[in-house]
């Protein structure tokens, strides 16, 4: 990504090149934004404008481009290069956030639609180890219940700790020991290492999986549909707007194609309350009803990073990914 910035220091009226990159195709639709000449309701005007330029999907392509000198800031670094960029002399923003991955299930796929199945899975599986080998422990340990700590009305319920004897236990009461689970994961680092450890947990505890990893534009075209795969999920600001638009009968991101009249209508009432404290009241019953289920391997809370050279003022990292660049300027003097 290129940003044409306006130099800050009220002494040149100068246009800056600021380049950052970006790993994903999604901001492709910038590379031709014409520059800004219009003002602000301040009446500052920081940038004259803003290009994206695609990386591809390997980090490396990204350290290579700030070894070059081919970029200022980066869209985001992903866990396990936060160590090297921190040693390129670059500047780094990092925030807590409930953004996070699950390896859900999807009912509508033999032998998913039994419970015992779906608990067997999340009973062989440590998430605090996950969050270690996944993501670099750059996070908090996640409930399999897509409620975080950071949420207001998030309800803390009693620890479950990995029982790989009672899951593979579970799988064979199912009648399913000798089934053999496919993962499907995309290609990008921190989902292939986070399904790498899940699948080598559950193997140890004695159940079946082979591994598949696609490339993203295989991966997202059928994220909804696969029997066991992965799926990261950005924040929300409300753990009730996330259930809603994921686990609620029907909507069209519920790619577990989880369906329970008596969660949705508990969800339901809580999506209606206002206050906070008295919504957390209501979420105990709903986390637990949704954990219970076994549908989602949830293993851990993600912290984001990005880095910039120095020359970059006013860059943070934001935990919806939120970007706004009309106060950023380039300190280059």
């Amino acid at each position: 990504m290129h940003l044409l910035m306006k130099h800050f220091l009220h002494r040149v009226a100068a246009g800056y090149r600021l380049q950052v990159t970006d790993l994903t195709t999604w901001w492709q639709w910038a590379n031709s934004m014409p520059r800004r000449r219009d003002v602000r309701p301040d009446g500052e005007v920081f940038l004259d404008g803003i290009e994206f330029i695609d990386y591809g999907t390997d980090p490396a392509a990204m350290v290579s481009a700030f070894e070059a000198g081919e970029v200022h800031t980066n869209f985001e670094t992903s866990a396990d290069y936060v160590s090297i960029l921190d040693g390129m002399d670059l500047v780094k923003s990092e925030v807590v956030t409930a953004a996070t991955i699950v390896c859900r299930t999807n009912i509508n796929n033999k032998p998913y639609e039994n419970q015992k199945v779906r608990q067997a899975l999340q009973l062989g599986v440590d998430n605090a180890v996950v969050l270690q080998l996944g993501y670099g422990n750059a996070g908090t340990v996640a409930e399999n219940h897509h409620v975080c700590a950071i949420h207001p009305e998030y309800y803390e319920l009693p620890k479950i700790t990995r029982d790989p004897a009672k899951a593979k236990a579970l799988m064979a009461e199912a009648g399913h020991a000798d089934f053999e689970h496919e993962l499907i994961t995309v290609d990008e680092d921190w989902h292939k290492n986070t399904g790498d450890a899940i699948a080598a947990q559950l193997r140890d505890a004695g159940i079946k999986v082979k591994r598949t990893v696609l490339p993203g534009s295989t991966f997202w075209n059928d994220w909804t549909k696969y029997p066991l795969s992965m799926t990261n999920w950005n924040m929300r600001p409300l753990g009730v707007q996330v259930l809603a638009i994921g686990y609620r009968t029907g909507e069209a991101w519920n790619e577990s194609a989880y369906s329970n009249p008596e969660w949705d209508a508990k969800l339901n009432v809580a999506l209606a309350v206002a206050d906070a404290a008295k919504r957390k009241e209501m979420m105990k019953d709903i986390e637990q009803i949704l954990q219970d289920s076994g549908i989602m391997i949830q293993p851990y809370w993600r912290k984001l990073y990005s880095h910039s050279v120095k020359a970059v003022q006013n860059y943070k990292m934001h935990p919806t990914y939120e970007r706004d660049y009309g106060k950023i300027w380039l300190d280059q003097a």
